[in-house]
């Protein structure tokens, strides 16, 4: 061999020296986080990427930011972009290249430029919003008519969120008792799962869209970076084409979300949904009380003036009346005196008619009494005749046998006690 083999270690301590000699002391570099983790000690670790414009990863690299140092970063990038550091999250960070022995190639990320991960995110979110444009759905769940009582709500939220509670609290303590029924569609609704549960809890209220009559996705608020699912393309193309009217109250105060510019209607919290809803039934209440009022007056108006009406027709007819009546005083007393005779001989018509059905109604009913009397002599005769002290009198016996009638001499054995009632008294015998 030329030259004497080395070691590991030394090998990698040229390359650090390489790195150290040759690397500038800082770089500002723009690159995606696809994983970010926060140690008991305070250090973010991260994991930096740069993809293709196909979505291929061409180039990774490990990075740090020391916990002296993200103790003043997290604040400031928070405070200026109100969202939080987090994984698929574009940014500009200034690094220093560290090589070690033992844990290889790193960045040492020692300073961040909120303003970028601003711009990207704006930017980002206008892409999505001109998709959904192009792709002609943005306006499609807004061109859907709210129903005028949507009694039947199918709600989106995590159970257990204190959002979802005051919701479902503002709605049943309602000052009016107006009644609401609420079905609770479990989601995830922070994090990478999020977007895929939401759909997913959507997808489970399309197969009943027939009995619910709106959606309502809700939360109780949260930082931006909690709430960036709701900016994603796939969940705002659920909103756009569900066949219900989406109503969103997931907590932006003051940035508003593509779910939130989708849906067909949004309010700012889970109580201004509630809020919102009651009030519908409150001024559908207050249009039908004006209505009957308003019913009501016309109504009587009307009376009053048909009232009005016909007493001016009765004031012009009432000389008229008199006049006629004068006129034909006598005309009208011929005519009763006519009526009077016609009554009198059709109701003496009819006294005859009546008359004869009573007769024949008379006659018919003699001959029945006379049929039924003659039957119950007839079946007195044969009771008679089947009595058994009459049968015994005509010479017949009956023989018994401990109390009872006996039919069979070969029932009983010798020397047995039987007894023989004949018309005039009983005989007791004793069998061979």
């Amino acid at each position: 061999m030329e030259n004497q083999p080395l070691s590991l270690h030394e090998l990698l301590d040229q390359v650090k020296s390489v790195v150290k000699n040759n690397m500038s002391s800082g770089y500002w570099l723009v690159a995606e986080i696809s994983e970010l983790k926060i140690n008991y000690s305070g250090h973010c670790y991260l994991e930096l990427i740069e993809k293709e414009p196909a979505g291929a990863i061409k180039a990774k690299a490990r990075a740090t930011i020391w916990a002296s140092v993200f103790r003043m970063l997290q604040p400031y990038f928070e405070t200026t972009t109100r969202t939080s550091l987090s994984a698929g999250m574009k940014v500009m960070v200034r690094v220093s290249v560290e090589f070690h022995e033992v844990y290889g190639f790193s960045l040492n990320i020692t300073d961040i430029e909120p303003s970028f991960t601003l711009g990207e995110m704006a930017k980002q979110k206008q892409e999505i919003i001109n998709r959904l444009i192009s792709e002609g759905v943005f306006e499609m769940n807004k061109a859907l008519v709210l129903p005028t009582l949507p009694r039947k709500v199918a709600v989106i939220s995590s159970g257990t969120a204190a959002g979802y509670g005051d919701f479902e609290n503002q709605l049943s303590n309602n000052p009016y008792g107006y009644k609401f029924y609420t079905k609770l569609f479990p989601a995830v609704m922070q994090g990478e799962e999020a977007e895929a549960s939401i759909i997913a809890a959507l997808d489970k209220i399309y197969e009943k869209d027939d009995f619910f009559d709106i959606v309502v996705i809700i939360r109780g608020g949260g930082s931006q970076s909690e709430l960036s699912c709701f900016n994603n393309y796939w969940l705002a193309y659920n909103i756009c084409q569900f066949p219900l009217p989406v109503l969103t109250g997931i907590g932006h105060e003051q940035d508003e979300s593509i779910a939130d510019m989708v849906a067909h209607t949004k309010l700012k919290t889970p109580t201004a949904v509630a809020e919102f809803l009651i009030g519908m039934f409150h001024e559908a209440d207050n249009t039908v009380n004006q209505l009957s009022l308003a019913f009501t007056e016309t109504v009587t108006d009307r009376v009053e003036e048909e009232k009005a009406r016909l007493y001016r027709i009765w004031l012009l007819l009432k000389p008229v009346i008199k006049e006629n009546l004068s006129d034909n005083a006598g005309s009208l007393r011929m005519q009763g005196v006519r009526l009077q005779g016609c009554v009198e001989r059709r109701i003496l018509k009819e006294s005859g008619v009546l008359n004869r059905w009573v007769d024949r109604v008379g006659e018919d009913s003699r001959k029945l009494i006379n049929r039924m009397i003659h039957a119950l002599e007839i079946l007195e005769q044969k009771t008679q005749y089947l009595d058994p002290f009459i049968i015994l009198k005509r010479g017949y016996s009956v023989t018994y046998y401990n109390g009872k009638a006996l039919k069979d001499p070969a029932a009983i054995a010798g020397n047995e006690i039987i007894e023989t009632r004949l018309a005039e008294g009983m005989l007791k015998s004793k069998t061979i």
